[in-house]
């Protein structure tokens, strides 16, 4: 019994280093990555990109209550993070490991951010590691209304759509400060999946999609109960 015990605290303990051997070469190859695409092109350059581009719009000019569902429903805790969200990671950590996939990656919004100016939609490890690096150079560089307003100009709404103006304008006909509120929190569901909740194909889809939207803006006390049924019913 005494050997099986010892055999069995030496697996373990191989497992563990072999676990931290893993994360070390894995954020060793991210901050590579993370490195080299700096190098390809600045970050502030490649914020200048984003904000030149004709549809970019500035927070001032998006109503709250879009604002408000992006941030319930993508990164509640936006506010308070420094570009990684460790208990979101952590979930998103323990159902990979369920089922021995790459499923949720536990993406704050500065993450988010992040691939959307440098890297590919490619689900790896590494690709993730690179992503932290760059969340932090974010947080960093930029306010978090900053950030925001970045990663509402960079994000794919589906149909083409590459920015919220774009969207609002393809898909209300109309600018996004004049969206109501039924719009403004229907848009805000759809990034997390573009394809599948995109308005022209699949819009009973989106609309459930914006059920869930306006229960994480309940949750989190942007809305009330009462507020958050009205605008379904409009």
């Amino acid at each position: 019994m005494r050997i099986l015990k010892k055999l069995l605290v030496r697996i373990i303990l191989l497992i563990v280093a072999a676990g931290i051997l893993c994360g070390s070469v894995v954020a060793v190859l991210g901050y590579l990555m993370y490195r080299d695409a700096l190098k390809e092109q600045s970050l502030e350059n490649k914020v200048a990109e984003v904000q030149a581009d004709p549809s970019y719009t500035p927070l001032a000019d998006l109503p709250e209550i879009y604002l408000d569902a992006v941030v319930a429903v993508e990164d509640h805790r936006f506010e308070q993070h420094c570009g990684i969200d460790i208990i979101a990671i952590a979930r998103a950590a323990w159902n990979n490991i369920k089922f021995w996939s790459l499923r949720e990656g536990g993406s704050t919004i500065t993450q988010q951010l992040a691939k959307n100016l440098y890297f590919t939609q490619e689900r790896s490890f590494i690709r993730k590691a690179a992503e932290v690096f760059m969340a932090f150079r974010l947080e960093q560089t930029y306010s978090k209304d900053e950030i925001l307003e970045l990663y509402v100009n960079s994000i794919y709404f589906g149909d083409g759509y590459y920015c919220v103006r774009d969207a609002s304008a393809g898909y209300f006909g109309k600018e996004p400060a004049d969206m109501t509120d039924d719009e403004a929190t229907l848009l805000a569901g759809i990034p997390n999946a573009p394809s599948v909740y995109s308005l022209t194909a699949n819009p009973d889809l989106a609309a459930q999609r914006q059920q869930y939207v306006l229960q994480q803006m309940v949750k989190y006390g942007y809305l009330g109960e009462e507020e958050a049924a009205a605008i379904l019913q409009n």
